[in-house]
């Protein structure tokens, strides 16, 4: 049996659990490079299978922190609903009282941002966005744009030189 203490995994997700940003920092900056840092970061579960990102989005922790190192994996699945941070901060979101909603939002814009993708279905089916708190439509807003944004964002192609987009509009034509 080891004396040591708690290993770097162990203090990871406790940081994400407790909000705790200088612990994150002091154990981050311990591990000498960053491809370490992303491997410790993307293989840290808990014993029923959460990512450090998802028991932070669970939380409402400091995501910002963690997206900032490099390689994080953004669409992790849990193990047990097959949930992705996205879906998880979804959930966060829906237990806030609808007075304190907008403080909830920045986590699903943070994951959003860094490039999660809202169309990942979890274990149920469902998409971030089919979680949503009917009442909250300013979430579910932000979800399907950022949605219909992955979907069509690699169809448009702008050609050098073409900086005003693609060109050929119906007003062009006259």
């Amino acid at each position: 049996m080891s004396d040591e203490g708690a290993t770097p995994r162990e203090i990871v997700l406790e940081a994400c659990r407790r909000n705790n940003t200088s612990l994150l920092s002091e154990v981050l900056s311990s591990i000498p490079s960053a491809e370490k840092i992303a491997d410790l970061l993307n293989n840290a579960r808990d014993g029923i299978g959460n990512h450090c990102l998802h028991i932070a989005a669970s939380y409402g922790s400091f995501l910002d922190h963690l997206l900032d190192q490099e390689d994080l994996e953004v669409d992790p699945l849990d193990r047990l609903e097959r949930d992705t941070p996205l879906h998880k901060a979804v959930r966060f979101i829906n237990s806030l009282s609808p007075s304190e909603r907008d403080s909830g939002h920045p986590v699903a814009e943070l994951l959003i941002d860094a490039g999660a993708d809202p169309r990942i279905r979890n274990k149920a089916r469902l998409k971030p966005v089919e979680l949503v708190d009917p009442r909250n439509t300013e979430l579910r807003d932000m979800l399907q744009r950022a949605e219909y944004s992955m979907t069509v964002g690699d169809d448009v192609v702008v050609r050098d030189g073409d900086e005003d987009g693609p060109t050929g509009s119906a007003s062009d034509s006259e």
